[in-house]
């Protein structure tokens, strides 16, 4: 079997919407590890968008699934419940940000999860307006493509997005915009588009994703919490990609002073298995009737037993203090590489959540072309990365945080190999 006649099957039956960053098929993965279907090894930094924080397969996540499989795999839990469901509600409760009392309902998908918070939000307070930020990425479900911050590809062609959704600035001082004029545009917004007496919340990433790692300031996430708390509009933080030890933390609120309303999760949540969550304050999560949250597969058993193996790794390994030490090894790779390359204009983010941006160095613009040709040269040589930023010029790093270290150095190598050639 070869790569390329599966990319000629996947051309004629499958829809050209779905986009793929590589055309290598997995044919097995191991930790930090893939190999395709002609036997290449290929390094992850990908990690399924940040999903296997875990690592592939790994064993205790394997083997909680496995257990599960022999007793049920699926019942509904709206129809007939199960205690593990119960009991990662509990844990979630117990982890999230917040000194205060919580509940949680289990989906399915990031986009589901956000979906859900926002139905919660506007039920809990009457309120029908959402305020969201430039450069934010919250799924492809049409609340989700209209709390987007980025048209280009998730809102081409796909009509009229829903209504009482309003973007502010998000703040990047590399691209000129500042936490003042970030603050400045949500008080004009407040002036001229929406009363803040109709907003029911305001959603952001701690640390954009697909928009390009761009960490909130604490003095921004300080200020949002005041304006909520000021208008009676709830704080929702989209941890999707951010959670489960990515950052440093736990969550990555946990770097701020301040908690959010509602927490939103999902990717890493199971190790690879779809569930996603929302948790928040009881008051807000009890507001729907029965009946108006859930799903047929909404917290799957399956799922629901890969979480709880998830967050006994995170604790066992200690995969929080890990994320800082492999974040500073290839952050300091590439500060070592800036005497040699212009083109890198930033070196950022939290924990294991890092990206390198980069510009043209002549025309001092940010240059799509570099950053794909790093990521071309470095998957010819078996690493793969991914680019994201709404000037798609920017590299995010997503290895597992499990990654062996010998591995990580032949990363580094690969990574530092190809910067290095993209010049050339």
């Amino acid at each position: 079997m070869k790569n390329s006649d599966l990319s000629q099957r996947k051309n004629a039956s499958v829809a050209r919407g779905v986009g793929m960053t590589t055309q290598i098929y997995a044919d097995k993965a191991e930790n930090s590890e893939i190999w395709d279907v002609e036997g290449r090894r290929y390094i992850d930094f990908a990690g399924g968008i940040a999903v296997v924080n875990t690592g592939h397969r790994h064993p205790k996540v394997i083997e909680a699934v496995k257990a599960q499989l022999d007793r049920f795999t699926h019942t509904c839990h709206q129809v007939v419940p199960y205690e593990n469901y119960v009991h990662l509600a509990e844990r979630l409760n117990g982890i999230t940000p917040g000194n205060f009392d919580k509940k949680t309902i289990f989906v399915t998908t990031g986009a589901e999860a956000v979906e859900n918070a926002i139905k919660i939000a506007r039920h809990a307070t009457g309120r029908q307006a959402v305020i969201a930020f430039a450069g934010g990425f919250h799924g492809r479900t049409f609340m989700g493509m209209a709390l987007t911050g980025k048209t280009a590809p998730y809102k081409l062609g796909f009509g009229a997005m829903p209504g009482d959704v309003f973007h502010a600035p998000f703040p990047v001082p590399l691209h000129g915009v500042t936490v003042a004029d970030s603050l400045a545009a949500l008080d004009r917004l407040f002036k001229a588009d929406v009363d803040p007496s109709r907003v029911a919340a305001i959603i952001l990433e701690p640390v954009q994703g697909e928009g390009g790692f761009y960490e909130a300031p604490r003095d921004f996430v300080s200020a949002l919490r005041k304006i909520c708390d000021q208008h009676g509009i709830l704080l929702i933080a989209d941890e999707v990609q951010t959670g489960f030890a990515r950052t440093g933390k736990m969550f990555a609120m946990q770097h701020h002073d301040v908690a959010p309303d509602i927490t939103t999760m999902a990717k890493s949540l199971a190790g690879g298995f779809p569930l996603s969550a929302v948790t928040g304050r009881a008051e807000l999560m009890d507001s729907p009737a029965p009946g108006g949250l859930g799903g047929t597969y909404a917290g799957n058993p399956l799922g629901i037993a890969a979480a709880h193996a998830v967050l006994d790794v995170i604790e066992e390994e200690n995969l929080v203090d890990r994320a800082n030490l492999l974040g500073s090894r290839l952050k300091q790779r590439l500060e070592s590489l800036r005497a040699d390359v212009p083109e890198i204009v930033d070196i950022r983010g939290p924990g294991f959540m890092n990206a390198v941006e980069f510009n043209d160095a002549k025309k001092n613009l940010p240059s799509a072309e570099f950053a794909n040709a790093v990521r071309l040269k470095a998957l010819d040589k078996g690493l793969i990365l991914l680019t994201c930023g709404v000037y798609s010029n920017v590299i995010r790093f997503l290895s597992p945080i499990t990654i062996q270290d010998n591995v990580m150095t032949e990363a580094l190598d690969i990574l530092e190999a190809s910067i290095r050639e993209a010049r050339a």
